[in-house]
């Protein structure tokens, strides 16, 4: 049981106490006011006055994930509890620091511990549920023993300094020992899986319980971006696999990362030290290690060119003279003398502080500055999250709130706490720049691309270059542009251009290639000249760079978009392409992106939805430049990618409208809710048929299931038909908008009921109706394609049961074949090759006979007319598939089947080619006459009629 206090009576804060944390925290003032009974019996057996051990919060742990039974609540209710235990300790947290009981070392310490307990605890509880589905992680050891796999949960950042601050998120890695498998028994009722599918969906599991923002908010925000690879990337990572990665891929700045990197809970010794063995070779060198110098330059520039980008000059955390120069400063000495000195490889930034200076390397002066300005810039930190309990480090502008916290910190007024806080930033600054901005010793240069030899390769590389080739290099290096970039940014270009040199020479065999690169390697250098830190990540990335020439030379559209958006760089010098995340990883990686997003910051959520997608889909296509992807993989990832950000999309425009109106009514009579909102998006053509390319548009259709006339619960109600159109508007808002991140995805509704007529949004009765009442056959043809993308399970089902009815309705083949085949006619004289005479001799992939949209009208064509009598044909949205189901069945030959999907393969593969080269679907038709005809002959056999009497 819990370690609790044993006050007679609940807490009863004296009036002053209670005037402090309304002054202090808006967020937590709500709590006590509308929690009081709960805060008083809190408060009473953990008061204000008193520190908390880990042993007491892991019995609170403990005490609010039981149910009423006192056993081991399920994952609902344990949700729940965490998130009201978290409530209450951050209420006692704000309070504390108000009144000034707690030092800011035990405050750090206690949140910490706290996550700590959540960590393990979620570790713990997920473990148990997996081994029971699939038996425990084992693997072979290096004695040829079977030995069970565990996970170590790596802590980074302040959760691993032990320093984290009131509305931190948490920063996770999740490590386990070895590759291998579940000892899962079918007949004991559990399956076996790979250890890294196992630790995966551990790995969710925690995530889940913590980070979920439920009804009853969340425990912590978990990012897991620190990982190995970054976004995308497993998340959960081998020994052998990290120990490959340190060695081989390891970034400077990362050393900074795993200096405070901590293993949350217990792990078995021997895993622990080998954990051990890989980190501190990495962080720390054997000997004075300079280079953090140059490294620390590079992130400071990156952070702040991202400041001055998201015009953030009043951030305490980042901006000139913040906690992360502080940090940064400390951090620096550690790498370049904490491979002589263990005493410096410690996590803490204020015991790591002590120590430079216990050894000379601080002076006392600077020491004790920097002391001062930690613990103020500490202390204001957790005053400005206080307010909202919102992750933000930046300054307050209502003038209501920066006297608030002026009063909170000891301040007369807000002049007076600015003053201070310019003191202690000039404190920082001060040594910080001259730690950045003095030469150690000269920066390392790859022996491959020294100064010396720099004139040769350009020898060589004129010789590899054509004349107009050669005169638009010496025309780049002359312009005004070159000429007017500052120092800083001269330097940068003139550090990358050896790689760059280099990078085109390691194709010189394929003259073709460098030369087709040169002028779009050029509009990107202009591009990115002007924000010149992208040019340090070219010249930190010499092989990154190699493999970039190829894939402009391949396609223009990469090009420009690089060009357009340089920001994207980073996706290619990190090679994120080489592995293309699933589905649930796409969506971790835009979760964790949208982590720091403010619920009422619409611009930046604007431009994380419209970077993450296009981050994503260039990292398909240059996947797709290389080969490395068959085009099935291709679409589908393309779909995934549009799957999450219409997910988040829809997620955070429902809560932007219930915040305005309140929650709409659902048609069994009570409010709906986040999990089950009583919408869905439907999606129609190729997004509804995993076969989206990179420059589709998506055909939507919105569905819903609530009471049209009900009202909804806010104190501004609205009725239910009200919220459903203002939630899709808000919806084509996020999608839609032109920002300058450009679009997420342009949006068709056209295919709704009673298309540019009809309503935006309609009930799923409504949908029915006019599906069974009133719509077309073409629309009938549509439906084929049609797929459930995300929403309300209830509201997908429901669309999944209409469009297997509709599609089963009895039907006569003639019937559907005259239908059909009209309606390709008319498609053909609107959007075919008409022009022959202008035309001869070409072939338009997509809407000429024997071209993609018969093929397509054919699967149509088959659902159809056969769906009455088999069924199962209405599972599959997509021609391979559907084509696949009539083999199976029998009604068409196998030969037939797989001719078609052959063709399709074939025609989609060069229209995804054709759109990277931003060429015309209009092609030579001498190379395709094999393919038409054969698609021509199925259609006529098939159709028993030619689709194509224009056809030369």
């Amino acid at each position: 049981m819990s370690s609790r206090s044993t006050h007679g009576t609940d807490y009863q804060p004296t009036a002053e106490q209670l005037q402090i944390l309304r002054t202090a925290s808006e967020f937590a003032y709500q709590i006590w006011e509308s929690r009081t009974v709960s805060c008083q019996t809190f408060l009473r057996s953990y008061p204000l006055d008193q520190t908390l051990t880990r042993q007491q919060i892991d019995d609170l742990i403990q005490d609010y994930t039981l149910d009423e039974n006192y056993q081991l609540a399920d994952e609902a209710k344990v949700m729940s509890g965490l998130r009201h235990l978290r409530t209450l300790l951050m209420m006692r947290w704000i309070w504390q620091d108000a009144l000034h009981m707690i030092a800011l070392e035990q405050l750090t310490d206690e949140l910490s511990e706290f996550a700590d307990g959540c960590i393990s605890f979620a570790k713990n509880y997920t473990y148990q549920h997996l081994i029971k589905k699939y038996g425990e992680p084992t693997f072979i050891n290096a004695q040829g023993q079977v030995q069970t796999d565990d996970m170590a949960i790596m802590a980074m950042g302040k959760l691993g300094a032990h320093e984290l601050n009131l509305s931190s998120d948490i920063d996770l890695i999740f490590v386990h020992q070895a590759r291998g498998e579940t000892n899962g028994d079918k007949t004991k009722g559990t399956r076996s899986i790979d250890n890294k599918r196992f630790m995966t969906r551990l790995g969710q599991g925690i995530i889940k319980l913590l980070d979920n923002n439920t009804a009853d908010g969340f425990v912590f925000r978990v990012d897991m971006r620190l990982r190995p690879w970054g976004d995308g990337s497993d998340l959960a990572i081998h020994l052998s696999a990290l120990q490959k990665y340190f060695s081989l891929h390891g970034r400077a700045w990362e050393r900074f990362a795993w200096l405070k990197a901590r293993v949350v809970g217990h792990i078995e010794p021997p895993f622990y030290e080998a954990i051990q063995a890989l980190i501190k070779p990495f962080v720390f060198r054997y000997y004075v290690d300079y280079s953090a110098f140059s490294a620390l330059r590079e992130m400071k520039s990156l952070i702040q060119n991202q400041v001055v980008q998201r015009e953030d000059l009043d951030n305490i955390k980042l901006g000139a003279g913040g906690i992360r120069d502080v940090e940064f400063i400390v951090q620096a000495f550690q790498l370049i003398y904490g491979g002589r000195h263990p005493q410096l490889q410690i996590k803490s930034c204020l015991q790591a502080m002590q120590a430079l200076y216990t050894l000379e390397y601080l002076e006392r002066s600077t020491y004790e500055q920097l002391q001062a300005a930690y613990r103020f810039l500490r202390r204001l930190e957790h005053g400005i999250q206080a307010i909202n309990d919102q992750q933000t480090q930046r300054l307050p502008h209502d003038r209501q709130w920066q006297h608030n916290l002026a009063i909170t910190l000891g301040f007369a007024d807000w002049e007076g706490l600015l003053s201070t806080l310019n003191h202690h930033r000039h404190n920082v600054n001060v040594p910080f720049e001259r730690m950045v901005t003095e030469r150690q010793i000269p920066d390392h240069e790859d022996t491959d691309l020294e100064p010396e030899q720099l004139d040769e390769q350009i020898a060589r590389l004129n010789e590899v270059l054509t004349k107009d080739n050669r005169e638009l290099l010496q025309g780049f290096w002359q312009s005004k542009m070159v000429a007017n970039l500052s120092d800083e940014a001269r330097e940068r270009l003139d550090d990358a251009y050896p790689v760059i040199v280099h990078a085109l020479l390691a194709h010189q065999e394929q003259q073709q290639l460098a030369n087709t690169a040169l002028p779009r390697l050029i509009s990107l250098l202009e591009a990115i000249c002007r924000r010149s830190i992208y040019l340090v990540m070219i010249a930190e990335n010499p092989n990154a760079t190699i493999e970039l020439i190829p894939m402009l030379s391949a396609s223009p559209w990469i090009a420009k978009e690089l060009a357009q958006y340089p920001v994207l760089l980073d996706t290619f010098l990190q090679q994120r392409y080489r592995h293309l995340p699933d589905k649930l990883e796409l969506r971790d990686i835009l979760r964790q992106q949208l982590l720091r997003v403010e619920p009422n910051d619409e611009e930046k959520l604007l431009s994380v939805l419209r970077l993450f997608k296009k981050n994503q889909v260039l990292a398909v296509a240059a996947s797709d430049v290389l080969a490395e992807r068959p085009i099935m993989k291709v679409s589908d990832s393309l779909t995934y990618i549009a799957a999450v950000v219409l997910e988040a999309a829809l997620e955070r425009a429902f809560a932007e409208i219930v915040k305005r109106y309140g929650y709409p009514i659902g048609q069994d009579g009570d409010p709906v809710t986040e999990a089950d909102c009583g919408f869905a998006i439907i999606g129609y053509g190729k997004l509804g048929g995993l076969e989206l390319s990179y420059s589709s548009d998506l055909d939507l259709v919105f569905l819903h299931k609530i009471k049209e006339q009900g009202m909804t619960t806010g104190e501004k109600s609205v009725s239910g038909m009200k919220f459903a159109a203002r939630l899709v508007q808000k919806l084509m808002n996020y999608l839609n908008t032109q920002t300058r991140d450009g679009r997420a995805y342009e949006i068709d509704m056209r295919l709704r009921p009673s298309g540019n007529a009809g309503m935006m949004v309609v009930s799923c009765h409504a949908f029915e109706t006019y599906q069974m009442d009133k719509a077309w056959s073409w629309e009938h043809q549509a439906l084929v394609r049609a797929r459930a993308i995300c929403g309300d399970k209830r509201v997908t089902a429901r669309f999944c049961d209409i469009r297997r009815e509709v599609l089963s309705l009895p039907r006569t083949i003639e019937q559907v074949r005259t239908e059909v085949t009209s309606m390709r006619i008319k498609m053909q004289k609107h959007l075919g090759t008409s022009q022959w005479q202008q035309q001869a001799g070409k072939f338009h992939l997509k809407q000429d006979a024997g071209g993609i949209i018969d093929i397509e009208f054919l699967a149509q064509f088959a659902v159809l007319a056969y769906s009455h009598d088999h069924p199962s044909l209405t599972k599959w949205s997509d021609n391979v598939r559907i084509f696949e189901e009539m083999a199976l069945l029998g009604i068409w030959d196998q030969q037939v089947c797989q001719d078609l999907t052959d063709a399709y393969l074939r025609i989609r593969a060069a229209t995804h080619q054709l759109a990277l080269s931003e060429q015309s679907l209009l092609v030579d038709e001498s190379l395709w006459k094999e393919t038409r005809a054969l698609v021509q002959d199925q259609w006529q056999r098939l159709m028993g009629v030619d689709d194509a009497e224009d056809t030369p």
